[in-house]
């Protein structure tokens, strides 16, 4: 993104005013499209400011920064920054209107990933007001540093904090693009459906999205407070930080920071391997104040129970993938199963067997120890008790490469990129 002055006129619809000044778009696929807009500013460990206004014209006719993340080498800072990554962006085809709005949320777990890699082009093309974002990611955005300073008492759900400010900027600006404030839905594909049901137990969350869907995304659990607070005390014992001294790790370089942070993850919980529960690492924890419960359990985010919600899952998901499994006996795939299954573990094999005589032991891992069952254990667990509509979908198209429907399939569909 940039600042400039630009020539417009009052009818020339690529340029807008927000909640904290003047940005122009650019037209792509037939659409208006405005990347890179700023809707927070960040403090290293604290929860999102808001944006210093400006006078003259933004040019948002790219993506900005994405946030920072392990990408194996350096990257200068108008590809990768620390405090100019809290951007979003907006697609849609009317600045007139008062259509329904989508707001993105990336996968990529809690670690890594990006809101530009899914365009909203085609979403926009079909009525709908398509908006994603960058938000805080691994050590910087679920570091706890809560015991050690009231400063820092928000920094162990600060990356949570930055999507709850994008949805507060939608509420204040979305209406300008063409957008119903009032009808925001938030939907994400695995680490972001982790993250649509994390801002279904968030209070402060609420009142700004009305619909909910979670794609392959039902993690069951997230961290708790015991975890976070030893993981946090680890990482300044691995940077030579004592307690007293907590905001020397401020001028840390985030090479430094993330490197320790891995070091103390080993210390701490360990390595992650085959069966590692699927939150592990730098993630949410229920504080009693921002993020109020575990969210997916027997009562999922009843505090959201009057959002229509939709979840599912692909066919296939994770085949042969599940962190890099090799070949296995059906006896150690049972083994794995039986914690989810039990007692039912081995007519599940034997009906794999029969259904998918070419596949192996690890398929039958990969397919049903991960999202699927989790998305119907919440299924289950909530039909009976969600007091808005409640819909479940399996995605079963077959990729012509994979001959299969895997993890992140359906996307390409969901956005209309084909």
């Amino acid at each position: 993104m940039s600042v400039a002055i630009v020539s417009c006129s009052s009818t020339d619809t690529l340029l807008v005013k927000t909640r904290d000044g003047m940005v122009r778009g650019t037209m792509e696929e037939g659409v208006m499209a405005f990347k890179g807009i700023p809707y927070a500013r960040i403090e290293r460990f604290r929860a999102p400011l808001p944006v210093e206004p400006w006078d003259t014209v933004m040019i948002c006719d790219h993506y900005g920064p994405q946030v920072m993340q392990n990408t194996g080498r350096e990257l200068p800072d108008s590809l990768m920054s620390e405090k100019g990554s809290a951007v979003l962006n907006v697609w849609t085809k009317d600045v007139k209107g008062k259509m329904p709005v989508m707001l993105w949320i990336h996968g990529g777990g809690f670690d890594s990933g990006s809101g530009s890699g899914n365009p909203g082009y085609g979403l926009a093309a079909q009525d709908v007001v398509s908006v994603s974002l960058n938000h805080r990611l691994n050590i910087l955005g679920f570091l706890d540093l809560s015991r050690f300073s009231d400063k820092y008492a928000d920094s162990a759900n600060a990356g949570m904090l930055d999507i709850v400010a994008a949805l507060q900027w939608i509420k204040d600006n979305i209406s300008k693009f063409g957008g119903d404030p009032g009808n925001v839905t938030i939907f994400g594909e695995s680490g972001g459906g982790g993250k649509v049901g994390t801002l279904m137990c968030m209070p402060v969350a609420k009142g700004l999205f009305h619909k909910a869907i979670i794609m392959s995304g039902t993690i069951l659990n997230v961290n708790d407070k015991q975890m976070t607070e030893e993981l946090g005390n680890a990482v300044l014992e691995e940077l030579g930080i004592t307690p007293d001294r907590v905001d020397e790790i401020l001028d840390v370089t985030y090479r430094e920071l993330y490197d320790a942070g891995q070091r103390a993850m080993v210390r701490s919980i360990g390595r992650r391997t085959p069966g590692t529960p699927m939150m592990w690492g730098f993630g949410p924890v229920p504080d009693g104040k921002t993020l109020l419960q575990q969210p997916f359990q027997d009562d999922l985010a009843d505090m959201s129970a009057d959002i229509p919600l939709m979840m599912g899952t692909t066919f296939n998901e994770l085949q042969k993938t599940v962190y890099s499994q090799g070949a296995i006996s059906f006896e150690e795939a049972e083994e794995q199963l039986n914690p989810v299954f039990a007692p039912y573990t081995g007519e599940l094999t034997d009906a794999f067997k029969e259904a998918y005589p070419d596949m192996e032991a690890a398929d039958l891992v990969s397919m049903d120890r991960m999202f699927r069952p989790k998305t119907l254990i919440t299924a289950d667990a909530i039909a009976s008790s969600w007091k808005a509509p409640f819909y479940t979908y399996m995605f079963a198209w077959k990729s012509p490469v994979s001959n299969a429907s895997v993890h992140g399939d359906e996307l390409a569909f969901c956005f209309n990129t084909l």
